[in-house]
């Protein structure tokens, strides 16, 4: 049975990353700061900012970690991208934002190499479409993104042959109420429609077995960046 360990999987993209495993035959370790209801996998807490609450993790995993590591998923990142005008932006804030987005998935991989060594697995870093494009006073999310994509396609080289490593780029993906989107929104997206879930978690399933593909960064929204927008 292959082993997967995804970070924030509590809740939106990671717990329907952790659904899709765990409906595929997967053994899911569940990773987050806190868990408000059941999730998929065994549960287990870390901040992946903190390396003492990393290195906890993986020491708690020992037993299912025994045999190699198959696949990580980082996708644990702060929700909302924005941050307020720059210039009032905080050291603190944004070195939170580093923290968590970026920081955390260095720490994360870094721990896991050798366990992904050992099974020659793969690691799916979650990026955005925000890492190339930007709304106002989002200075923060968008560059923990762009460090997402560079660490990606370095980690790859410096990782390689024994371990892939690829980035997931979502666009609009809905985690709340599909129903409250207009026709408006959906027809923003060339696929007529906005995201879902599932449709990371069926991204970030195919990478895990595309041996053939390492340093990339899959965009999926809908084909929402390669459309011309003009207000009226």
């Amino acid at each position: 049975m292959p082993t997967a360990m995804i970070t924030g999987a509590a809740r939106g993209i990671g717990r329907g990353i952790a659904e899709r495993l765990v409906a595929e035959g997967w053994e899911v370790l569940a990773l987050d700061v806190s868990f408000e209801e059941e999730a998929p996998g065994r549960r287990v807490i870390c901040d992946v900012s903190d390396e003492a609450s990393v290195a906890a993790a993986f020491e708690a995993c020992a037993e299912e970690l025994g045999e190699g590591l198959d696949l990580l998923v980082n996708n644990a990142g702060l929700a909302g991208p924005v941050s307020g005008p720059v210039e009032n932006l905080s050291l603190e804030d944004w070195n939170r934002w580093i923290g968590v987005n970026l920081t955390g998935t260095f720490l994360m991989v870094r721990e896991a190499v050798p366990f992904l060594r050992e099974a020659r697995g793969a690691v799916v870093n979650l990026s955005s479409t925000r890492a190339r494009m930007a709304e106002p006073d989002t200075e923060a999310y968008c560059a923990s993104k762009g460090g997402i994509e560079g660490l990606t396609q370095a980690l790859a080289v410096s990782l390689g042959p024994e371990i892939r490593v690829n980035a997931v780029a979502p666009g609009w993906i809905v985690t709340g109420d599909w129903q409250a989107l207009s026709q408006a929104d959906h027809a923003q997206h060339p696929a007529g429609r906005a995201g879902r879930v599932e449709d990371i978690a069926e991204t970030v399933f195919w990478l895990a077995r595309a041996g053939f593909v390492t340093g990339q960064v899959v965009t999926v929204d809908g084909g929402m960046t390669r459309k011309m927008i003009y207000l009226d």
